[in-house]
């Protein structure tokens, strides 16, 4: 499906604010993007860098005064997202290199903690997608997903202690009960078409039969209309912008998903 998604971010900028932003998304195996915006207001110099996991990401300074950053993006994705059930578990020996740091504790994602509760889940299991498919229906069906309740990401622990949660923190449970079975698991953050309420989300991929897959315990059921802004190994790496200095809060943060006409 042909997808547009557009994100407008305004603050009122006290003082000169570094900012890094991540908002570029980039096409991939799932998703093509076709055509782009990026507006600042007022206009500022822009220098853009491919982080440690290959996000596009942007450095400036935003000066005193309104400032408006504003994206706009057509992009093709997947009508279905694969499933895999029966994709074998990759023995820690055998997996490449730049997925390694996936299977380490992180931040917000405290794998080495959850090792029992992660066997007990996934017991009688085959080894591989479907003990992921597991962790992702009992996240979903255990942790209440309460949209726009928290502005600051939670561990995985604290989640898991609270019972709800927003889709970053859900995502960063289920990243830690995969890790914990070493299967090697990312936070990704995007766009979901017909999202309620819109917004931002973040869902999670795990690494099983040689390739990424996508699960999401927020949703009933896994369904097309994905678009990735970036990875990494949890919200502490996907943040869509950084600013650095006296806090900055934006005054308007605008999301919005649509369906093109265009032919596939």
């Amino acid at each position: 499906m042909w997808l547009q998604t557009s994100c407008e971010l305004k603050f009122d900028i006290t003082f000169p604010t570094p900012f890094i932003l991540m908002l570029r998304a980039r096409s991939g195996a799932q998703q093509w993007v076709s055509r782009e915006e990026y507006r600042i207001e007022p206009n500022v110099p822009v220098f853009e860098f491919s982080d440690a996991y290959g996000n596009l990401c942007q450095r400036l300074v935003a000066p005193p005064g309104p400032f408006c950053i504003a994206t706009r993006t057509d992009v093709k994705t997947s009508d279905e997202m694969d499933r895999g059930f029966g994709a074998p578990f990759i023995e820690i020996q055998n997996l490449p290199d730049a997925v390694l740091h996936y299977l380490l504790p992180s931040r917000f994602c405290e794998s080495d903690r959850f090792g029992d509760m992660a066997t007990e889940i996934t017991a009688g299991c085959y080894l591989g997608y479907d003990q992921v498919a597991a962790i992702e229906a009992w996240v979903r069906n255990n942790i209440r997903y309460e949209p726009a309740t928290s502005a600051v990401p939670a561990s995985a622990a604290e989640i898991n202690q609270r019972g709800a949660g927003v889709c970053r923190d859900l995502a960063h449970l289920g990243i830690a009960l995969c890790r914990s079975l070493s299967i090697p698991a990312r936070m990704v953050v995007g766009y979901l078409h017909e999202l309620y309420p819109m917004d931002l989300h973040a869902w999670f991929e795990a690494y099983v039969g040689g390739r990424w897959y996508t699960f999401d315990p927020t949703q009933p059921e896994l369904r097309g209309g994905y678009v990735t802004i970036g990875y990494g190994r949890d919200a502490a790496d996907v943040a869509i912008y950084n600013q650095f200095g006296p806090p900055v809060i934006p005054i308007v943060q605008h999301v919005e998903v649509q369906r093109l006409a265009r032919p596939d």
